[in-house]
Order: C-alpha cells, then structure tokens, then sequence
C-alpha cells in the first residue's frame, strides 16, 4: 500500500520496504472497499491485536467507512493456553515453536506465521473453551492489553480513585483519576487513536489507590503527575496562565498595586485565572478604599488620575494628599483581601465506610488532603496529624475555587 509519504529510515532497515517500492502500490482509499469486503463476518486476528485493529479502523473511518469486527488476540491466546514462556513476542513464540518465518516484519511473513500459531494452539484440548471466551462480546480478554495480566486487571476496584500504567520494566507511563477505575481503565483499551494504541503496546501493569470522592482523585492525580512526569500525561504537563495582584513600594515611598503574569510575581495578594478578573477585582478595590487609578497601574504613569474615568482618587498622584494616608488604606486593601482568603477544610467522603477524606485550605492556599475515622472531631491538633501535605498549583486553585463556589462555608478549624 502507498502510504503517501517516504519510508523513514528505521522502517527500512526493520522490514526493507523502501520508498521506490511503493511508488506503483495502491493507495489504502482504493483498497479499502475491498478490505471491508474479505473481512465481512470475519473474526479479525492479529498478535497483539488492539495495535493493528486500532490502526485499520482509524485508516478505514478516515476513508469514510466505519469498522466493527470480533477481535482475537494471539499473544493474551497464547498466554493463556502455553504459559510459562519468558516472551510472548511473534519471533520469540514462533522460534520455541519451531514456526519458520523467513520474512519476519512483513505482513505476509507475520501473517502466515500467526496463521500457524494458530493451528498449533488448536491441538491443545483447552483451545475451543478458551475461544470460546475470547470471543465472548461480555469477555475483556480481547481488549485487555496483550503483556497485561489479567488478574491485575480483575483487581481493579469500581470505586473512586486515580490509576498507574507501567511498562515491563515497571516504570510509570500514565496516571489518570476516575469515579470508577475499573471502568475507566477498561475504557483506555477501547482507545481509538494511534498515539493512546502506542501507550497501550507498553501497558505491563496496573496498580491504584483509593480517594473516596472524585475531587481527592483529582488532587491525587496532580499530585502523581507533577511529581513522576509520566510520558503519556502530555495534557497534563501544560500549565494554565495566572496573573497575580501585588504590591511594592516606589522611591517617593508610595505603595503601588498591579497585576501582572503570576510567573513574574514573588508574594502575589491574590491569583486570578484572567487578566480582565484581576482589573476588575482592582478596579472595585480602588473604589472601595480611595485609590489613586495611576498608582493601581490602570492609566498611563505619566499622568494623574483627575482627567481620568476614574473619580476615586483623593489627591495622592497631585500632591494633595499624604503618602502616609494613602498608604495606609492600600494596607487596609490588602488586609482586608488576606482576610478574604478561605481558611478551612473541605470534608469528603472516605475510601471506606469507617473514614472521612479532608482537604485543607489555609488563605487560599491548598495545604493537602487526608483520611480521618468517621464522625471525629475536626480539630487544628487532630487535623494536621493526618494531614498529607502537599503542593499548591494553580490546576488546584482553579479545581478547589470552583468547589468552594458551591459550598456556602468551609468547615472552621
């Protein structure tokens, strides 16, 4: 099949296709009726047969047909009915089976080889049961990931929590939160796109842990990702743009209050999620306590306020006010935003019916999270010995920020 493009190197080198070798093929459009046709009522049947399937039906739905076929996997086939081999790869499985494949790596070779896998596995007594089950459309054993066990998967509870993917060296590749593991997990290895059929190739194991409510998993998962920087969290290594209000002092010992890029800030008073927020929280800010327009940094520096939109000011930016009364109603706006801040606990669910789950917020910022027994007291003394602490970020700010606007009060400690 002409792909339409050039044969990268590494490619030629594994399968000595060449580009030349494909200028006159068809390309996969003008075959595909075809393929639909050669494959109608067919069981589609490949070694490690997510990856192939996921490709064809990508392939096929970009020539604007739609795919569907019962799916058996060679490898997890294998597994189940020869267990005890080191590797279950198509060269390694096809060597210790005396199954010759003189064109290994193309699709006649491999193909034909899996054909005689096949026949072998038929011989074993077990094979038609376990076909059987394979096939079965309520069986998972087709879709679970071929070097997954399938005992791991059987674990995985359906309760909320966050769950790790690992390789066969067991390094971490995913994390990822959910209401249902079990189901979300199993959700993964429907996958669709090449690049989540690329991680489900590595997928060897599978782990989790508990948080009891989704929000935890939430917090959880950001937790894990910051801290590993597994390769397939590509969406979750953005970072969303703050911007920060802040506050220094001039020359003239004026103190000035601004908004800028929160990358940019030290101490910021606090974060806004878009720059139109931070002005108008300033805005209402200057209104309530006097403020000078020139000295919030919302005109030109080089002018006063007067001639401005901005009728707030008592005179500190034309010298008719003293710097030591202007600047103590910008600390009274600063007070008064710190005194704003949440302080407190979010209460959740816990991971079982004998623990509650906790979230601590103090001004603002994210303290961490933590599992206490059910119904004890939420005391500071209690509450910080089983607090697991954690960092604060603004994907946290932003998450809690919503859930507090549902709450009308956190629980006071």
């Amino acid at each position: 099949v002409n792909p339409g493009g050039t044969i990268p190197s590494f490619i030629t080198t594994l399968t000595g296709i060449t580009t030349e070798m494909l200028i006159d093929a068809p390309k996969f459009e003008e075959i595909a009726p075809k393929f639909l046709e050669i494959t109608q009522d067919c069981i589609f049947v490949a070694h490690n047969v997510n990856f192939d399937y996921s490709i064809l039906k990508s392939e096929l739905e970009f020539a604007g047909y739609s795919f569907q076929r019962n799916k058996l996997c060679t490898v997890r086939l294998t597994r189940k009915l020869m267990p005890g081999h080191k590797s279950y790869s198509l060269g390694n499985i096809c060597n210790r089976l005396g199954i010759l494949n003189s064109d290994r790596h193309r699709a006649m070779g491999d193909a034909k080889a899996t054909l005689e896998l096949i026949r072998q596995l038929q011989k074993i007594e077990s094979y038609e049961n376990e076909i059987a089950n394979f096939l079965n459309l309520r069986s998972q054993e087709g879709t679970i990931p071929s070097h997954l066990d399938t005992k791991e998967f059987q674990q995985l509870p359906t309760l909320p929590g966050i769950y790790f993917f690992y390789n066969a060296q067991r390094k971490l590749i995913y994390v990822g939160k959910a209401k249902n593991i079990k189901k979300r997990v199993l959700s993964h290895f429907y996958t669709k796109t090449k690049y989540k059929a690329t991680m489900l190739r590595e997928i060897a194991h599978v782990s989790y842990q508990l948080s009891g409510s989704e929000l935890l998993a939430f917090l959880m998962e950001d937790a894990e990702i910051k801290n590993n920087f597994p390769k397939y969290n590509v969406a979750s290594k953005s970072r969303i743009k703050g911007f920060a209000l802040t506050s220094y002092i001039d020359r003239k010992g004026i103190t000035h209050l601004g908004v800028q890029d929160l990358g940019k800030s030290v101490q910021p008073i606090r974060v806004f999620f878009s720059a139109l927020d931070a002005r108008i929280f300033l805005e209402n800010c200057m209104q309530e306590f006097e403020l000078c327009a020139k000295y919030c940094h919302l005109i030109d520096a080089k002018n006063d306020c007067q001639n401005s939109i901005y009728k707030h000011c008592l005179g500190i930016c034309k010298n008719q006010e003293s710097v030591e009364n202007y600047n103590q109603r910008v600390e009274n706006a600063i007070q008064k935003m710190q005194d704003e801040l949440p302080t407190g606990l979010i209460k959740l669910t816990g991971r079982n019916a004998q623990e509650d789950a906790f979230i601590k917020i103090n001004k603002g910022k994210y303290c961490g999270y933590g599992f206490i027994e059910k119904d004890a007291e939420f005391e500071m003394n209690m509450i910080d010995d089983y607090l697991i602490p954690q960092k604060d970020n603004l994907n946290i700010q932003q998450i809690l920020r919503n859930k507090l606007a549902e709450m009308n009060t956190l629980i006071q400690i």
